[in-house]
């Protein structure tokens, strides 16, 4: 088996798992306007995009950062795997709650369990771990590019999302801000 799919496989399994659990979620009750979201999501697609455009040579974006090493190599599909699997382990606890949006759901809950306990956005955190692990492994100048756009991405979501939160859940929000670690866990 090749590195590119043992990158590709975790990739492929996220995106499976994430387009069938949408299918279970509650009724969205309040959601961010048109224009946001799709700002956002032209971040984040333009970041993915950077880090997947295949062998793109785009001057000195298509040249590698890193000497290629077995090390590396082992280093990039650990990553890929570890941050795939955080962010389906985040999804599953948020369960009926989760929306591709920043969303309040019907009898909207602040979920504190799994990964919730120590990270406000693990979700954002596995998909930015992933993305650095496929960036190391593809190992080009356009791929780091890329995790940057995609955790800029990210991070803006992150604080609209908290915004509405605290809007929402006020004082219980609050003391779930000074348990938990914004993108890195807080211990």
């Amino acid at each position: 088996m090749t590195h590119s799919y043992l990158i590709g496989i975790p990739w492929f399994i996220f995106t499976a798992y994430w387009i069938i659990s949408a299918l279970k979620t509650k009724r969205t009750q309040k959601k961010e306007s048109f224009a946001w979201r799709y700002g956002v999501m032209f971040i984040e697609v333009l970041g993915f995009a950077l880090l997947s455009s295949g062998d793109a040579n785009i001057g000195v974006l298509g040249r590698r950062i890193f000497p290629r090493t077995y090390a590396l190599s082992i280093v990039s599909v650990i990553l890929v795997w570890a941050g795939v699997g955080l962010a389906i382990w985040a999804r599953w606890h948020l369960g009926e709650y989760w929306s591709g949006r920043i969303t309040l759901k019907e009898g909207h809950k602040l979920i504190r369990t799994g990964p919730y306990a120590r990270l406000r956005h693990p979700i954002y955190s596995g998909l930015d771990l992933a993305a650095i692990g496929t960036a190391l492994g593809i190992d080009r100048w356009r791929c780091a590019v890329g995790v940057c756009v995609i955790i800029l991405g990210f991070v803006i979501k992150a604080k609209r999302e908290e915004a509405l939160l605290a809007g929402q859940f006020g004082e219980e929000f609050q003391a779930h801000l000074r348990q938990t670690g914004f993108l890195l866990p807080h211990f």
